[in-house]
């Protein structure tokens, strides 16, 4: 008889080894003293990247240098947050190219040159990162800033970044000879790529002539991934502006492709036209996805986090101990069912011991680390709905008493031109001086980013989420808090969706039909569940951590996820060489 094949480790020897992935970013967090990141599309680029170089998948990535950063936040007394620009020189961390390409804005031609960082694996290998530079001579001042500011600026100034990220990028990658077969876009910001790619396919011919079999070229290249459950969140552009900066010859091609909508250049329906392979963040968002894109196949593919980067130092000495393995395959952490509950209280204790000494760093706030302690830190923006915690300020300040007190963390910037955004920050202060007593602590801590970021999600006892559904495409924060055992008090909205079982890995906030009756729901979970429970003997508490690692953080990590992207779009079995499909069925 026949012995049955044995599975082989995870390896991508059984895929084409004649090419590489390209993934194109406009934002990516590579370091934490590098400001190239703005939020969570950045953090879940860099992870991506990160656990990539871990997988030793074959892969490059392209993004700006953003030379002056996104911005550093200050908050004054009454909430009010002004900007300073974060500058930082490329050349302390990484290395000049030699090459050199040029891309047409507006009928100039910018130069543009190329920063390499190299991102180390675990097991050595190297993803390289390309930050894409117009800060040269011979280009005008204008154009030499084109690369400076994350998100700044007007429409003009985005379209004219996009230009030098897709179309700059996809020019670089040749003159650099790296032998791209697959470009990843991650998010629309890229998808000019697809216009330069046509134009290579071309030879230089005009873009009229190009054939459906010159499309077809480059579909089999492309493969895009879309963030924005919103119709207002993706990026658009006039007719005039697009003729101006892209020029003539482009916008018509544009056009008679149908990548034009309401009148509008719409960069997520040309990244759609023009790939092979599409996909949403969660199960929900792609669902969402196809009813705004209906004659699209929009796949699914949930976001993860790098489980190594976001782990604190306490929860990665308790699983080094008792689960070696975890930091090979993420999948192992499902062994987290069985850690000792005192070993688990412990490692949180210390996790909460540093949030609250950062606490009392920045804000000279002494709080108590046997209080529950509530954690919100995103993005200001309106639909994440930061103030739905005070809807109704006396049933908030009976429950902090109910409990022994009540410690809640705010953290997060607002973009410097959504004056929602920052009038939203400005009630959740101002809530926070009007309600915080001896029982009720409320502290919004200012410039959040990735180390304040680790903490909280680390430290605090519970992690919470307003979102306004379906405007949450995934979220990856609560992703993070459960990797260190920290459960969710969630919308289920984007990944809580996939990731909620109730009192097991958090608790669901139910749908409502206004505000008023979800934060109903909020404080319904918060007297019935999370505070008894909180009260209880330590070790039940630790119980529902416990569940929280093994079952959500063995699931939403970018382990699991790249490897998803790998078999779906880069390399599914159907591209593969008929000789190694059989080999492919057997790889981990």
């Amino acid at each position: 008889m026949m012995q049955p094949a044995v599975p082989k480790p995870f390896s991508y020897e059984t895929f084409p080894t004649s090419g590489l992935v390209a993934y194109f970013s406009m934002e990516i967090a590579i370091h934490p003293a590098m400001p190239t990141y703005a939020g969570g599309l950045g953090m879940l680029a860099g992870d991506t990247l990160r656990s990539a170089a871990d997988l030793g998948v074959p892969l490059v990535a392209f993004t700006l240098a953003h030379r002056k950063g996104y911005f550093q936040q200050h908050l004054n007394g009454s909430g009010e947050q002004s900007e300073d620009i974060q500058p930082w020189n490329p050349a302390d961390f990484c290395a000049e190219e030699s090459a050199r390409i040029t891309v047409s804005v507006e009928d100039r031609v910018v130069t543009v040159r190329a920063w390499r960082y190299e991102l180390q694996g675990r097991y050595g290998h190297v993803v390289p990162i390309y930050l894409l530079d117009t800060d040269l001579d011979g280009n005008s001042g204008w154009d030499r800033g084109l690369t400076d500011h994350l998100y700044g600026g007007d429409t003009n100034y985005r379209l004219q970044q996009e230009i030098v990220l897709g179309m700059g990028g996809a020019r670089m990658a040749n003159a650099l000879g790296l032998n791209v077969n697959v470009h990843h876009m991650n998010e629309g910001h890229a998808a000019l790529l697809t216009l330069a790619l046509l134009e290579s396919q071309m030879s230089g011919g005009p873009l009229a002539a190009a054939t459906e079999a010159d499309i077809a070229q480059v579909r089999r290249k492309c493969v895009f991934t879309t963030h924005t459950p919103v119709p207002a969140g993706h990026d658009r552009f006039s007719t005039e502006q697009t003729i101006r900066i892209l020029g003539g010859e482009r916008t018509a091609r544009l056009e008679r492709l149908g990548c034009f909508r309401d009148g509008l250049l719409n960069m997520t329906l040309l990244a759609l036209r023009f790939s092979r392979y599409a996909n949403g963040v969660a199960l929900q968002h792609g669902k969402v996805s196809r009813t705004m894109f209906p004659e699209f196949p929009i796949d699914s593919i949930t976001n993860g986090v790098h489980a190594p980067t976001w782990v604190s130092e306490p929860v990665q000495q308790m699983l080094d101990a008792h689960i070696p393995a975890w930091r090979r395959d993420n999948l192992y952490l499902r062994n987290a069912i069985d850690l000792p509950e005192q070993d688990v209280l412990k490692a949180h204790a210390r996790a909460k011991e540093d949030l609250l000494a950062e606490v009392a760093t920045r804000t000279g706030l002494v709080l108590n680390p046997r209080v529950l302690t509530l954690g919100f830190a995103r993005r200001a923006a309106t639909y994440k709905r930061a103030s739905l915690l005070f809807t109704d300020p006396e049933r908030l300040l009976k429950i902090a008493t109910d409990a022994g007190g009540l410690q809640i963390l705010y953290a997060g910037k607002a973009h410097p031109q959504d004056a929602p955004g920052k009038a939203l920050i400005h009630t959740v202060i101002e809530a926070a001086g009007k309600l915080s007593n001896d029982k009720l602590r409320i502290v919004y801590l200012e410039d959040y980013n990735w180390d304040l970021g680790a903490l909280l999600t680390a430290g605090v006892d519970v992690w919470v989420n307003t979102p306004r559904r379906p405007y949450e495409a995934s979220g990856t924060s609560g992703m993070k808090a459960a990797l260190n055992g920290v459960p969710s008090l969630s919308i289920l909205d984007g990944w809580w969706i996939e990731g909620c079982i109730e009192n097991v890995t958090g608790w669901a906030i139910e749908d409502g039909a206004n505000d008023a009756e979800e934060a109903g729901s909020l404080y319904h979970k918060l007297e019935t569940a999370i505070v008894p429970l909180y009260l209880q003997p330590a070790e039940k508490w630790a119980r529902v951590m416990r569940t929280t690692l093994a079952f959500n953080g063995s699931y939403f990590n970018t382990n699991r996820m790249v490897k998803q992207y790998t078999r779906n779009a880069y390399y599914p079995v159907k591209l593969i060489e008929p000789a190694k499909v059989e080999e492919a069925a057997f790889a981990d």
